[in-house]
Order: C-alpha cells, then structure tokens, then sequence
C-alpha cells in the first residue's frame, strides 16, 4: 500500500506558476512509476505528465509540453510538478498517483494508488 499526499494547488493568474508536491509513504517510492493527472469539471481525468522510477524517463501531454516539468526526489519519497505560462484552461483538481511498473503509462486504469488531489485555479 502507498499513501500519496499531494500539495501546492492555489489561486494563480494566467502566466504564472505553480509547483505542486506530492509525498509518498508506505512502500519503496522508487519502485513507483509516478504520475500526474488532473480532472476539470464536467470532464474525464486526464494525462498530464509522468517519470519513470529513477527519473530519466518522462513523458507529457501535449498541451503541456514545454509548460510542466515533473521531477522526482527518491531520497524524500516525493514526486514535483513545476507548472509554468499556465492557462485558464489548465484550472482542474490535479492528482499524483503510483504504479510499481517500469514504464511511464498515461493511461488512468494503469496505476494503482492515487491522492486525494489538490485544486489548481488560474485567473484569466
């Protein structure tokens, strides 16, 4: 079992940034492919970014590519998200999850443990 803490969602103008953690416990988080995914309102959970488990591996949606960059710490057991020239559009609930595999999947079925979520609001 993983438990995963996500943190830094906020209020934030277009343009700006965010960078949101992710702390994980329970189980060795660099045996954990980890990824990022957020859902809007009224819309599926999506893709947003992933890291293979020692971090050389990364893989982006593409309306982020160029924005976002995911990271990882294994010595703290936490997963980043840097979020960069965000857009309205990019406003959702984000969440980090977890899935004791080698490669990165964008798939949401694909992982196994998921946070609560925290909420991203971008301003126009």
């Amino acid at each position: 079992q993983v438990q995963l803490v996500e943190s830094g969602g906020g209020l934030v103008q277009a343009g700006g940034s965010l960078r949101l953690s992710c702390a994980a416990s329970g189980r060795t988080f660099s045996n954990y492919v980890m990824g990022w995914f957020r859902q809007a309102p009224g819309k599926e959970r999506e893709f947003v970014a992933g890291i293979s488990r020692g971090g050389g591996g990364r893989d982006y949606a593409d309306s982020v590519k160029g924005r976002f960059t995911i990271s990882r710490d294994n010595a703290k057991n936490t997963v980043y998200l840097q979020m960069n020239s965000l857009k309205y559009e990019d406003t959702a609930v984000y969440y980090c999850a977890a899935k004791p595999t080698i490669t990165v999947s964008k798939a949401v079925a694909g992982y196994d443990y998921w946070g609560q979520g925290t909420q991203v609001t971008v301003s126009s």
